[in-house]
């Protein structure tokens, strides 16, 4: 099982679950330039969960101030496109900026 970073980090990007994750798997990170193009921490809205890298530990979920992060398994139905948007941005950042935030606003 993955986790799904969703909405309610929209805006808020806090940093916690990046400081708590064994594995580095969230992104993007502050001061990162990406050479595949994805969107620099500046450029987003919220952060991601890379789920080839996560090894499921669940060490981000206390962490989040704001209870953003969720395992594929108990994401809540009105977020399930979070799955998507996630899983483009880790692919190579397929979306721009802008396009983001018109996914986040489904």
């Amino acid at each position: 099982m993955t986790y799904v970073i969703a909405e309610p980090c929209i805006g808020t990007k806090d940093t916690a679950c990046v400081d708590a994750c064994p594995v580095d798997c969230i992104h993007p990170k502050k001061n990162t330039t990406y050479d595949d193009g994805r969107p620099t921490f500046e450029e987003v809205s919220q952060l991601y969960i890379d789920p080839v890298e996560c090894i499921d530990c669940g060490a981000c979920v206390p962490v989040c101030p704001v209870s953003a992060i969720f395992a594929l398994d108990d994401l809540p139905e009105k977020w399930k496109h979070y799955t998507e948007i996630n899983e483009s941005y880790v692919k190579g950042g397929k979306f721009t900026p802008e396009e983001f935030a018109k996914h986040a606003a489904k």
